[in-house]
C-alpha cells in the first residue's frame, strides 16, 4: 500500500497548506497515536505508528469523499512502554506526559473552534479513557477514542495455536499490506508466551503488567506464520469502514445530538 499523493492533501496536515485549511475549514481532527518498541524479529519499531496512522489517513480519506471535514493530525511516536524498557531503543512516556500533550491538542484545538477529536490508538498499552474523561469535561470537547485492535475481532488461521496480541497473525498481515519492504518473515519468532509462575494472575478479571523481556522472549505475542498481505488487506478495509463512519458522523453532528452536548 502506498500513501503517496498528487499534491498535498487538505485533510492531511502535514501535507495541507493554509489556504487549502481556509477554504475548507476542518471541524472534526483525527489524532494518530502509537508506540515506539519491538514488535518480534520480523516487524518495524514503528508498527504501531504505522498502523494508526494509515488507518487515520485511510479513513479520513473517505470521510472527506463524502462530504466530511476531518484533519488528520501529525502521529504522536510514543505510547507507555515501561514494561518494555529494557529492550534496545524503545521509547516510553508517562501517563503525566500523555496527558499534557493530549492536553495542550485539546486545547489548541478548543482556540480555534474545533471541538471535536477522535484519537485513533494503535497502542495497547496506551490508557485514554481517565485522560479523556477530565479533559472533555474542562475544555468541553467531544472526545471519541478508537482502538484499532478492539475494532473488529480478527479472523484468526485456524492453524494458529497461540493467537497472542503483539506482533501476531493480525499485525503482521497488516504490516504485510502497509509496509512489506520493512517485514522479515525469514527473522519471525514463534510469538510463545512463558505463563506467569504465580497463580491466577491469567484469570478473566484480573491484571497485571506483563514484564515483556520475561514473559515473550522474541517480543511477540502470537503466531505470526500464517500472515499473508491479502488478510491484512482485508481486515484494514474492514478497519476503515468503520473509522470513516465515524468521522463522517461526527463531522455532521450538530451541537445538543448527544453526547455531542
Amino acid at each position: 500500500m502506498t500513501t503517496e499523493s498528487a499534491g498535498p492533501r487538505e485533510f492531511v496536515l502535514l501535507e495541507a497548506n493554509y489556504k487549502q485549511l481556509l477554504d475548507r475549514r476542518p471541524n472534526v481532527a483525527v489524532l494518530p497515536w502509537g508506540a515506539t518498541e519491538a514488535h518480534g524479529f520480523h516487524l518495524p519499531h514503528g508498527t504501531d505508528v504505522i498502523e494508526a496512522t494509515q488507518l487515520a489517513i485511510a479513513a479520513a480519506a473517505r470521510a472527506a469523499s463524502v462530504g466530511a471535514k476531518p484533519i488528520v493530525l501529525p502521529t504522536i511516536p510514543f505510547g507507555n512502554d515501561e514494561q518494555q524498557l529494557d529492550q534496545i531503543a524503545t521509547i516510553s512516556i508517562t501517563t503525566t506526559t500523555a496527558v499534557a500533550l493530549l492536553r495542550d491538542v485539546v486545547r489548541s484545538l478548543g482556540k480555534q473552534q474545533i471541538d471535536r477529536l477522535i484519537i485513533i490508538n494503535g497502542h495497547g498499552g496506551n490508557e485514554f479513557k481517565p485522560l479523556i474523561r477530565d479533559l472533555q469535561g474542562e475544555f468541553g470537547v467531544l472526545i471519541v477514542l478508537v482502538n484499532l485492535f478492539q475494532l473488529h475481532p480478527y479472523p484468526f488461521d485456524s492453524a494458529v495455536a497461540n493467537a497472542g496480541d503483539h506482533a501476531d497473525e493480525m499485525e503482521t498481515s497488516l504490516c504485510l499490506y502497509l509496509c512489506p519492504q520493512w517485514v522479515k518473515m525469514d527473522q519471525a519468532g514463534t510469538g510463545a508466551r512463558v505463563p506467569f509462575a504465580i497463580e491466577g494472575l491469567s484469570a478473566a478479571g484480573v491484571w497485571t503488567p506483563r514484564p515483556w523481556g520475561k514473559t515473550h522472549p522474541d517480543t511477540g505475542s502470537g503466531d505470526p506464520t500464517h500472515a499473508t498481505a491479502a488478510k491484512g488487506e482485508a481486515f484494514f478495509e474492514k478497519l476503515c469502514l468503520t473509522v470513516a463512519e465515524i468521522i463522517t458522523n461526527l463531522s455532521r453532528a450538530n451541537k445538543g445530538e448527544s453526547p455531542y452536548l
